[in-house]
């Protein structure tokens, strides 16, 4: 027999459906795992003893914002070394494209997330920033959303207005032209002030292709605190107008008056799901983060300062602190310090575990790649996963908590040959020590790889060994691939 590129020896098999775990090898040849099972008699050009140690999925990343990561810094580190393979990028409204106008100065806040100058947004079409993105592959895969908050700063002059008829169709245009292209959806950000005032039927204009192209609609919702029900039912009412799968980005309740509402919440999601396909991703943290703004200070209990344009010497402290280091109000503060970004500590630890507990919720690092001092979550999320949550705290088991980053994830984006360990599937993987796995990545000093993570390969390429990045860049733009239901 010829050899594999990559024979992956001894390994304990978890392979992304939920199954319990087994010993076996695995060998890969290309891209493809080509054979598992005892592979003893065969040889690799390339070999991996892992002595028991855990070979599964590479990691997907639900809800990211690594849209220009993967072309300003394409060895993708903070994904990369916590086992993460595939990105869904452009959630929350918020895409580096289409942009077929100048962006406006200073750029619209939350676009700023992405490229506070704005050089970024130098995309007119979907399509031309997928080819810059096949011109100039990551060490990630990347499935793509195209963002309504984009949309209206491409297409509406007053954001502070619904968007007119002619608008919508100008926005309907961009998201089919962006999923001829290869996006898998449309998210929103109706959260944010750019699409605050978009009313519901606006989104269901605009998100009108998505059914033609079998499309998702992820939202960052309306509200996520006292009208979180609301916003639920405005989100399964977008999916149901428009025939599409909805994605609740990062579900949680937010606010210390709503601490405890996470079952209301999923008894809801879950009397709904009976009727229309709904999914949900959250993040392992009881902080929170995006702009810094005054009225979400003031509903938390800490607030860090992520980064700030005037002020950037800043970034890293608390809020609070820096108030008294100006001798000012925290409001002023906050208005010399922005634009700027800030982690806000507004949830409560037993909700998080309540929603991450669910065996419909897949895991979102929601991190926020260009921040000065981001929050851990960007470094951190998957491995705090399977680490604090599942080996310290007993949350789930290891194949439960590996299925809710892999097999669910590629299942619900509709990412074919992608989640799973088969003979077959893309050879994606994530090998790592299941005794010693976990975040390193703190609030104190958020940049930090993970603990446990072996190697990590994509597409049959090691990105990652040894604690450092290979410089492979073999990640690919994935398109979404959906099954006929059974008959």
């Amino acid at each position: 027999m010829q050899a594999f590129d990559l024979l992956i020896r001894n390994a304990s098999i978890v392979d992304g459906t939920g199954s319990p775990r087994y010993a076996g090898d695995i060998g890969i040849r290309g891209d493809r795992i080509e054979r598992i099972g005892d592979l003893s008699a065969e040889r690799g050009t390339k070999e991996i003893d892992l002595g028991g140690r855990i070979a599964a999925p590479g990691f997907i990343d639900a809800h990211t914002h690594d849209d220009r990561l993967m072309l300003s810094s394409p060895d993708m580190s903070p994904k990369v070394s916590q086992g993460i393979t595939t990105v869904v990028a452009g959630n929350c409204g918020i895409s580096l494209a289409p942009m077929p106008r100048p962006v406006p100065q200073p750029v619209t806040p939350p676009l700023n997330l992405l490229d506070e100058e704005g050089g970024w947004f130098h995309f007119p079409t979907f399509a031309s920033y997928v080819a810059e993105l096949r011109a100039k592959p990551a060490a990630t895969n990347c499935a793509l959303l195209v963002g309504h908050t984009t949309l209206r700063v491409a297409t509406v002059d007053d954001l502070g207005q619904p968007a007119s008829a002619g608008q919508i169709g100008q926005m309907r245009e961009l998201v089919r032209e962006a999923m001829e292209a290869g996006a898998v959806g449309v998210s929103t950000g109706l959260f944010y002030e750019p699409s605050v005032a978009a009313p519901t039927e606006e989104v269901i204009g605009v998100c009108q292709p998505l059914k033609e192209f079998d499309g998702v609609y992820c939202t960052h919702m309306r509200d996520e605190a006292d009208r979180v029900i609301d916003s639920l039912e405005e989100t399964f009412r977008i999916g149901r107008e428009v025939g599409v799968p909805v994605v609740i980005s990062h579900l949680k309740v937010v606010g210390e008056k709503n601490h405890g509402r996470s079952q209301e919440a999923l008894n809801f999601i879950e009397k709904n799901m009976a009727s229309q396909p709904i999914c949900i991703d959250c993040y392992p943290y009881t902080a929170g983060s995006t702009i810094l703004s005054a009225d979400r200070a003031a509903s938390s209990s800490r607030v860090i300062v992520s980064w700030s344009k005037t002020l950037p010497e800043y970034a890293g402290q608390d809020l609070d602190a820096i108030a008294r280091q100006m001798g000012v109000a925290q409001d002023e503060a906050i208005r010399r310090l922005s634009p700027a970004g800030g982690i806000y500590f507004r949830l409560a630890e037993s909700d998080v575990q309540v929603i991450l507990k669910h065996d419909k919720v897949m895991i979102g690092s929601d991190g926020l790649p260009h921040d000065a001092s981001p929050h851990p979550r960007l470094w951190g999320s998957f491995p705090r996963v399977l680490g604090h949550y599942g080996r310290v705290l007993g949350l789930f088991p290891l194949e439960m908590a590996i299925y809710k980053m892999t097999g669910l994830t590629a299942k619900n984006f509709g990412l074919k040959d992608r989640g799973v360990l088969k003979e077959g599937a893309f050879a994606d993987l994530t090998l790592f020590d299941a005794d010693t796995i976990d975040s390193a990545a703190t609030y104190e000093k958020p940049i930090a790889p993970a603990h446990g993570i072996d190697t990590v390969i994509v597409n049959g390429q090691p990105v990652w060994q040894a604690g450092r990045s290979t410089g492979a860049r073999p990640g690919r733009v994935l398109s979404r691939d959906v099954q006929p239901a059974q008959a």
